[in-house]
């Protein structure tokens, strides 16, 4: 097991506990205790207290921070995206459901940008502790990081305005180029559509793939491709905000954008941190049952795509 950078700082805060005899740390005035952050005004209607048994439930050297370290891929709206052109303050569902985790926990969601298909890797070599970035919850993925899944929505068609090349049926874009993020579950959603190219003698679907969604789009508004297959609630919010809602349209359903499995969107927590995923799940499932959770999505207008339980490495595949 990796040894973490933190492992000075726990040794640290252990060795005082220990001196200064305060024991477990189970009186809420002991020092272990008042690191706990106070309350956080996550939305203007929104104020998040605290839960002292959350709070426990992290690894000591989280608690002596005060910090998790989450990975996120921006842009990829409403998840994650920019205050402003320029700025690289980040906003989005994500992160405002981060706040929230973070506020609820007695610590700070600290976000930072990571490449998507650099996110796990960096999660492994201990750089962070955490990603919340619309990743879906696999099979796969579960060997890198356990997830607490806290979304589900599946993928769509960002298209031009119009959907000029009448996208109706997946097979509508055999032989076509596409655009796609590397390393997303949809480019190899997109892989197995070639199944469906082959059985009516049509040619390959031709698979571009970009290292951010923003980049897709981009593709799209030139014409390199007909189409950007992505989640269909990024999908919705790029076609209803871009150019004011006069460029781009979707194309959903499952005709459109052939079967999928309703593996949910999870947040990835580290291996090597023991008692985080049980923080987290037990943090995310109280957001949820007083409302804080819904209140967020409502923000962003997609409370359809919120799940009733925080479930941990709940993927079908």
């Amino acid at each position: 097991m990796p040894v973490h950078p933190r492992s000075t700082v726990v040794s640290v805060a252990l060795l005082t506990l220990l001196v200064s005899g305060c024991g477990t740390g189970d009186d809420a005035s002991s020092p272990a205790r008042s690191r706990m952050a106070g309350p956080v005004a996550v939305l203007p209607d929104l104020t998040i207290k605290p839960n002292p048994a959350f709070y426990d439930m992290l690894p000591a050297d989280i608690r002596a921070e005060g910090v998790v370290r989450v990975a996120t891929d921006v842009p990829y709206p409403p998840f994650e995206m920019y205050t402003e052109e320029g700025s690289d303050r980040i906003t989005g569902i994500d992160h405002d459901l981060g706040q929230a985790l973070g506020a609820r926990l007695g610590v700070r969601f600290e976000f930072a940008a990571q490449k998507f298909d650099g996110i796990l890797p960096a999660v492994q070599a201990g750089k962070f502790d955490a990603v919340m970035s619309a990743m879906t919850d696999k099979k796969a993925r579960q060997k890198s990081v356990d997830f607490v899944d806290y979304l589900n929505a599946g993928p769509g068609w960002l298209v031009k305005k119009g959907n000029p090349e009448n996208i109706a049926v997946v097979t509508d874009v055999c032989g076509k180029p596409v655009g796609v993020q590397t390393g997303t579950n949809h480019q190899k959603l997109l892989q197995q559509r070639q199944e469906l190219c082959k059985a009516k003698n049509l040619e390959p679907i031709r698979i571009l793939a970009f290292s951010k969604d923003s980049e897709a789009q981009l593709a799209l508004r030139s014409g390199k491709v007909v189409a950007d297959y992505l989640d269909e609630v990024t999908a919705a919010y790029v076609a209803a905000n871009a150019d004011g809602g006069r460029s781009f349209s979707t194309v959903t359903g499952r005709a459109a954008v052939g079967e999928y499995s309703a593996s949910p969107m999870g947040i990835g927590l580290s291996k090597d941190r023991p008692g985080l995923k049980e923080a987290v799940q037990a943090a995310l499932q109280s957001l949820m049952d007083d409302g804080s959770y819904r209140k967020i999505l409502t923000k962003y207008q997609v409370p359809g795509i919120g799940i009733p339980r925080a479930t941990v490495n709940g993927a079908l595949d």
